[in-house]
């Protein structure tokens, strides 16, 4: 299948290169690299020039198409008419060796899947799971154990989360993510995965685009779109295809407005799941909010980044209260 990589990139010249060179070493190769970049200087642009990569095209936007759903909608317009699968990576991610083809060849095991997820693997210490008994301070999935998070240890205890299986959302969202898919080089079926390790067959953009209600940095902007995707067709994650993820600190967000967003803009995907959810839903959606601000502030006190922690709990209480005086306009 003809495919197409569309990089969307901000201020993060030395993170793009990385990659590139990764996608360089892949066992099959893009039909065309689209990178657009929403930088307000030109070192993207130079160093792109001094390091040529086969089949790359290169965009420079502007103020009016810049941000990560804008940039992401404008890669699509520029895509090759014989494409049949867009490919979407972070800028500052690597890929194993055999990613693209694992990713790729999924479509044809699974032709009626609409978009695949790949698998980061340098984000959760993963174990086999040896013994039958699964105990409380570990998450255990298909033979795979990981260490259960706190705030997940006080939220099963509280009975403010459910058995939904990682990758969808429960009625009152706060669900699991991803990242709870354990190794196991399988594939999955779900209704979401991160955008940032992305694809999903050409098509899918005839009927739907990314939201600009997200903008700047884009939080769960992936979440929204595979949502809304997973109503046209089956998503899945293969696990198997796999990659690392840096979390590259140039271009992101400061803590108070990603505190925010956090809970805005999950209150806005959340609805766009369930517009009309029940009042048992409802409650369960802010006691977890209220909840999840808690625990930062207590990181405030006694974690490694207390002022970061601090910062973001504000951010997270100021959009708690802006959710009651002016809610999120849903825009799909």
């Amino acid at each position: 299948m003809k495919f197409s990589l569309i990089i969307c990139t901000y201020q993060r010249s030395k993170a793009i290169v990385t990659l590139l060179k990764s996608v360089q070493l892949q066992s099959i190769y893009p039909n065309e690299i689209l990178i657009v970049d929403g930088s307000e200087d030109d070192d993207t642009k130079n160093i792109l020039t001094k390091k040529p990569f086969k089949n790359i095209r290169y965009f420079k936007v502007t103020e009016k198409d810049r941000g990560l759903t804008k940039q992401r909608n404008y890669g699509i317009k520029k895509v090759t008419d014989a494409i049949e699968v867009v490919c979407f990576l972070d800028d500052d991610t690597i890929l194993a060796k055999n990613y693209f083809k694992e990713l790729i060849h999924s479509y044809t095991n699974y032709p009626n899947a609409v978009g695949i997820g790949g698998y980061i693997t340098n984000e959760v210490e993963w174990k086999i799971q040896k013994e039958e008994k699964c105990f409380r301070t570990y998450y255990c999935i298909d033979g795979f154990k990981r260490k259960e998070g706190l705030r997940f240890r006080i939220r099963k205890f509280l009975k403010l989360i459910d058995k939904t299986p990682p990758g969808f959302m429960p009625s009152f969202s706060h669900g699991r993510s991803i990242s709870f898919l354990p190794p196991s080089n399988k594939i999955y079926p779900v209704e979401f995965f991160m955008g940032g390790v992305s694809s999903f067959k050409k098509e899918v953009f005839d009927k739907i685009k990314f939201s600009t209600y997200f903008e700047g940095y884009g939080l769960y902007e992936d979440l929204d779109f595979c949502l809304r995707a997973s109503k046209i067709g089956q998503l899945y994650v293969n696990t198997g295809a796999k990659l690392e993820h840096h979390h590259e600190e140039a271009g992101r967000p400061n803590n108070f407005n990603y505190g925010k967003m956090v809970v805005r803009n999950g209150w806005y995907v959340w609805r766009v799941k369930y517009p009309k959810p029940t009042f048992k839903a409802k409650v369960l959606f802010h006691l977890n909010v209220i909840l999840l601000l808690k625990l930062r502030f207590v990181n405030s006190f006694y974690g490694t980044h207390k002022k970061e922690a601090f910062t973001e709990g504000i951010g997270r209480l100021v959009g708690w209260f802006s959710l009651f005086l002016n809610k999120p306009k849903l825009n799909f």
